[in-house]
């Protein structure tokens, strides 16, 4: 029940990661380790991918032909596998919250925050999710919270703000910098808040495709309402650039590698595959290096560093008595 873009299918994960005990099996297997190093090259290339989106087409107009793509190829998806789509009232109402957090508002707030600041910079704050979330199930679920996870928190925030802070006291990008991460911040807040939706909607045992294929139909009308509401023009750029980056967000990262985290989420448990998210941000900001300009400052590199360890401590799970003996 879960997203279906790079941060749809993550909330899959994120959501499995406290109902899911991790395999037994000691090592990756070569097809382990290759359709993780696919979900890898997947998730990191999408948030590239998201740049050559941006400039002649608003950034909303952008996520709404996005998700037209992924819903015709979710439905089709859910219609050849025959699932079950008759749902009561109350869970269409979920689907709807699911539509408005995680395939539309959180992709609106990322994609507008892209005009600012770099797209390996969003990957590092989005990577903050796995500690958001957990922090939200403490709220909401009253999840038991470990020091592990506060500290984790405590040192990916310091990380990302280590990222920041040479952008931020620049008087000419200060602004822009600010702007952009606030945005991602909220985004990701967004999809954490859909990603508990997405926990209510598995506890009722709704299957995945089908809960993300209603979510993705929901968002069309909302996307559509908020291009009305701000006058914008449903304008569509026929560059190559555009129509190639918006192909692969809709279509491949948005179902391949769903299909291919979610094989993969089965083979070695969701503890061993959430350590993508730890290592996507790298590859992501090693593409910005390249295509976007991006300049590389000590401080960067040790935020950086700060926020891998952050994410690692928190989606290290505690020791078992057997494993310490």
């Amino acid at each position: 029940m879960v997203r279906t873009g790079q941060f749809g299918q993550r909330s899959l994960a994120l959501s499995l990661m406290t109902n899911s005990a991790p395999p037994a099996r000691p090592w990756l297997t070569p097809l382990d380790g290759g359709l993780y190093a696919l979900v890898l090259a997947l998730w990191s290339t999408s948030w590239i991918a998201i740049h050559f989106q941006l400039g002649v087409v608003d950034p909303v107009v952008s996520v709404l032909w996005r998700f037209a793509i992924g819903a015709a190829v979710m439905w089709l998806w859910v219609l050849a596998r025959g699932d079950r789509l008759r749902f009561p009232l109350t869970d269409h109402l979920r689907f709807m919250a699911l539509a408005v957090c995680l395939f539309s508002t959180n992709f609106v707030l990322f994609y507008t925050a892209g005009l600012s600041i770099a797209s390996g910079l969003m990957s590092v704050i989005f990577s903050l999710a796995s500690v958001i979330n957990l922090f939200l199930g403490f709220i909401v679920f009253r999840q038991k919270m470990e020091w592990r996870v506060l500290w984790g928190g405590v040192i990916g925030a310091a990380g990302v703000g280590l990222m920041f802070l040479p952008g931020i006291v620049n008087g000419d990008t200060g602004t822009r910098s600010l702007m952009g991460l606030l945005l991602c911040l909220t985004g990701t807040l967004f999809f954490c808040a859909g990603n508990l939706v997405a926990t209510s909607i598995q506890r009722r045992g709704i299957g995945v495709h089908a809960a993300n294929a209603y979510g993705m139909l929901y968002a069309l009308p909302y996307l559509t309402g908020l291009c009305w509401w701000w006058d914008l023009p449903f304008r569509f750029d026929w560059s190559w650039i555009y129509v190639t980056s918006m192909m692969w967000t809709g279509l491949v990262a948005t179902t391949v590698s769903f299909v291919a985290y979610i094989t993969l989420l089965n083979r070695i448990g969701a503890a061993r595959a959430a350590y993508v998210t730890v290592l996507s941000p790298v590859i992501a900001l090693l593409i910005s290096t390249w295509l976007e300009d991006y300049h590389w400052t000590l401080l960067a590199a040790l935020g950086l560093l700060l926020v891998m360890a952050g994410n690692v401590l928190v989606l290290r799970g505690p020791r078992s008595k057997t494993s310490a003996e």
